[in-house]
């Protein structure tokens, strides 16, 4: 059943279906236009489909909108949106705004925004959430109300960005990745603000999922002790290749800047060719002694910010342990250890059919080694047989990759990108990059 009046910050991440009941993808904003004597009016809903390609939905083509699901038409248009003048984005620009009584009794901030179907296909602004600051009266505790549109004035002038505060709460459960692809749609001085608000690792975390050349833009706007402080919270690979495409005076500031043991993982990825074991690499792998049991191993592998390729199997080395090692012994992959009792030692469990790669070798034969083997992750050895790191899968697809597939997904989805780069693992046919440290119609 079609519901007459939603909650826009409620419709965020609802999914939209044809009339065939497919998914075709998930809001992720509502498109509103103001007008001079009447509440603003909706003109569409900001829908991801597949590929995190962000399309114009016209409110025209819903048909319903109720039980945490839009049903459409079944039309949408799946050329890239764009932000036309005099258009605002409900929950990237008018959440966290500040608005005043017209009955001059103080000034609110908006929490969320209510819109009415006033006839079918349209839809307008009629109700505000909002909260007074503490100790405004009547409310003595910042306590919130529902307000008409025609009851309050905007504060700021109209386009004027809401508080990044606001915009980082509406959406904090975001994975990463989705994070960054908001980030990406706005404005850069507002992309710069809700930087700046975001902490150290949830920043470090959206900028790995970014193309390089934002990252870059971004890590320009911060100051340099912020910067190196982001860096610190990266993953060693992703900060080498960020700071790769620094000034060089600049790179090695930061470098100085950061926590010595991350600064010299980094140095060390940087001193490796980006087409090599070694500057595909991570240095933070799950490392071992030989005396370690299942039991430690699988309570390693459970840590949750570990990613899924590096907890696919435990490094086991004499001391020290921690890249470079001791002499590399072998791996273990967790689904061997499932097979044995708690008490076994690691040592007694390695694969000894896996011969780690130097970190010389070619990408082209890390990879080929991945496919052939089916395996997700391979051990880098340097010259004295210590373990400098491991390559991933993750690695490998990021190297084989456009180093715009992140920003430009109309050109082939994700899915078709990530199928085509594991043929070319399979065959060996891997574009070399000609710079950087990796390869590499707006209308609606």
């Amino acid at each position: 059943m079609s519901a007459t009046r939603v909650f826009v910050a409620r419709l965020a991440g609802c999914a939209v279906f044809d009339p065939a009941g497919d998914r075709v993808g998930k809001v992720r904003d509502v498109l509103v236009v103001y007008r001079k004597n009447d509440p603003p009016r909706v003109v569409g809903l900001i829908v991801e489909v597949p590929g995190k390609r962000r399309v114009f939905l016209s409110i025209g083509r819903v048909t319903s909108i109720g039980n945490g699901q839009i049903i459409t038409t079944g039309l949408i248009n799946l050329r890239r949106f764009e932000q036309r003048g005099g258009e605002v984005r409900v929950i990237a620009e008018m959440l966290g705004r500040k608005v005043r009584f017209n009955d001059g009794s103080g000034e609110a901030t908006v929490e969320d925004v209510s819109i009415e179907e006033q006839e079918p296909g349209e839809w307008e602004v009629e109700q505000l959430f909002v909260r007074r600051p503490k100790g405004a009266s009547p409310f003595s505790k910042g306590q919130s109300a529902y307000v008409t549109w025609r009851e309050v004035r905007e504060s700021a002038r109209t386009g004027e960005a809401q508080s990044a505060e606001h915009l980082i709460a509406t959406y904090s459960e975001l994975k990463p990745a989705d994070l960054a692809n908001t980030l990406l749609d706005l404005p850069f001085a507002r992309r710069q603000e809700v930087a700046e608000e975001l902490s150290d690792d949830r920043l470090a975390d959206v900028l790995e999922e970014m193309p390089e050349a934002d990252q870059v833009e971004i890590l320009g706007g911060l100051g340099d002790d912020r910067a190196a402080d982001v860096l610190d919270h990266m993953q060693p690979d992703d900060a080498a290749d960020l700071i790769a495409q620094l000034p060089e005076e600049r790179g090695e500031h930061l470098l100085e800047l950061m926590e010595p043991e991350e600064a010299e993982d980094v140095r060390m990825l940087l001193s490796y060719g980006p087409d090599t074991a070694g500057g595909l690499m991570t240095t933070e792998p799950i490392i071992v002694s030989a005396d370690a049991t299942v039991a430690e191993g699988l309570a390693l592998i459970r840590r949750h910010d570990l990613p899924p390729a590096l907890g696919a199997a435990v490094c086991v080395t004499l001391p020290p342990y921690e890249a470079p090692t001791g002499r590399f012994l072998g791996m273990v992959h967790f689904q061997r250890m499932l097979r044995y009792p708690p008490h076994e030692r690691l040592g007694t469990l390695i694969d000894q059919g896996l011969e780690p790669v130097g970190a010389d070798t070619s990408a082209a034969e890390v990879s080929r080694i991945l496919a052939s083997y089916d395996l997700v992750s391979v051990p880098v050895i340097d010259e004295r047989h210590r373990l400098v790191g491991v390559v991933t899968i993750d690695d490998v697809l990021d190297y084989l990759l456009p180093d715009d597939w992140r920003s430009h997904p109309e050109d082939q989805d994700e899915v078709s990108k990530r199928a085509t780069a594991r043929a070319q693992l399979t065959t060996g046919s891997i574009p070399i990059p000609m710079n950087g440290r990796r390869a590499g119609d707006g209308t609606r």
